[in-house]
Formats: structure tokens, sequence, C-alpha cells
């Protein structure tokens, strides 16, 4: 019998990388799943590729959109009959830049599908879960969360928020049964680093990126999709109900706290 046997779920932008991974994960413990991202062809695929039959759902869904994400949650809630863990996975940029030479339709785009995201995520979650005295979120920050790298500095800010966001909402519901935590992966080399490379930071291409974020690990490596996984399977498992409103590091050493 898995970890999460019997339990239910919602992960966003779960499609790939990340999101993916961790859906994954959960299935293999014995969760059932829903999973939101953009691509309805996508998902089609991959629920066909997962053969989980009814414990694997999806809905396509825009996270810059609250209506979708609330839509989502709200989804999982009706199909499964209750929400026991919410992972709060979409993010990233799309055409990030020095701020200098940042537009305001990219500050906006980073903002809505990072924080925002997580913000509208998180509270429609927490409506259920308070209500039936249990539950686990976990946010995606960063590394880059607990640092501020030049050239990306509108991701960093969305990913720092959402540690500060995790520490103060823990407080508010940490005696209702309900946990929430932030994971902080280093870099995973995912098909969205692939495609946006080292933009913003004078990084050309995804092999510089590597070099670059394997020199400042502790490992001189990257951080694997399964290692952000098995963090979040732990999280999300009856063993850790004592561990909330913390920014978990699983980012091979680099960040310094």
């Amino acid at each position: 019998m898995g970890s999460l046997q019997g339990k239910t779920a919602v992960v966003t932008g779960g499609s790939a990388g990340i999101g993916r991974s961790i859906a994954e994960a959960f299935l293999a413990e014995g969760a059932a799943v829903l999973i939101g991202s953009r691509s309805q062809v996508k998902g089609d695929k991959m629920l066909a590729e997962l053969g989980a039959g009814e414990r694997a759902r999806f809905l396509a869904t825009d996270v810059t959109r609250q209506e979708d994400v609330e839509r989502l949650v709200d989804a999982a809630h009706h199909w499964f009959g209750r929400l026991d863990i919410a992972v709060l996975n979409a993010g990233g940029v799309r055409q990030s830049a020095p701020i200098l030479e940042m537009t305001d339709d990219e500050w906006q785009f980073e903002l809505d599908v990072n924080l925002n995201h997580t913000f509208w995520g998180l509270r429609r979650s927490l409506g259920y879960m308070v209500a039936q005295s249990s539950g686990r979120v976990i946010c995606m920050s960063s590394v880059e969360g607990k640092r501020g790298r030049p050239g990306i500095a509108g991701y960093a800010t969305n990913k720092a928020a959402i540690i500060t966001l995790v520490k103060a909402v823990a407080h508010e519901v940490g005696k209702s049964g309900v946990t929430v935590n932030a994971l902080c992966p280093g870099l995973v080399v995912t098909d969205l680093v692939a495609d946006r490379g080292g933009a913003g930071q004078g990084l050309a291409g995804v092999d510089a990126v590597v070099e670059k974020y394997s020199s400042e690990a502790a490992t001189g490596r990257p951080v694997t999709l399964d290692e952000v996984a098995s963090l979040a399977v732990f999280i999300a498992g009856d063993a850790a109900s004592g561990i909330t409103g913390q920014a978990l590091s699983v980012d091979g050493g680099t960040a310094q706290y």
C-alpha cells in the first residue's frame, strides 16, 4: 500500500516537467490526481501514457486566469469527493529580462503565473481543507526565491513572495490540521529550461545554464525530477504532519539556508 493510498490531489502545471513528475509519484503512491495544464491535447496524451484509469484526470487550465485556477480546485473536490493535497506548481517566465528592459506585460505575466496563481489556488484549496480539518498545500518556489540573481528579478521576486506567503498562511491555518509548505528546487533540466535557456541572465542556451548552476551546487549537477517528486510525496504524507511554514530546498546545496 502506498503512502498516499486513498488521498486525492490537484496539481497545476502537471502535464510536463516537475508537475508531471509529482503527479506520477502521487499516482504510484496510491493517490487520485487531477492535473491542470493549458493544452487539452497534451493532457489527453498524458492520461493515455499514465494508464491510471479514473485515478488520473485532466482539466485544461490557464493559471493566469483566476476563474480557471478556482475551477480546477473545485473540480478536484467535486470529482473525488474531498481534497487532501494541492500542489501549486505552475510557474515560469515568458521573456524575462533585466528590469530596465522588462515590459509591463512580462512583469504582469510573471506575477500571474507564479504568485497570483499560487494565491488563488491556495485560498480555494484551504476552503475545503480547513472544513475537513486536514490537508497539505505544497507551493512551488525556487532556489531563486532565496537569492537575487540578476536578469530574472521578476521571477525571483515572485518566488520569494511565495515563501513569505507560505510562512504567514501556515500560522493562519496551523491549528486546523492543514500544513502549508514551499519547495525550492534548484535547476531541473525540463523542457521549459531548454526552451528559455538563459534568457535575461546572459547565458547562451541550456548547456551554459547547466554549467552555471552546476558550478554553484555542492553536488556539482542539476537536481532530478525524481528528487523533487520524492520530497513532494513526503510532505504530502501523514509523516510530515509536523512540518509547516517551511521553504524546503532540494537544490544540491546551492542555497545558503
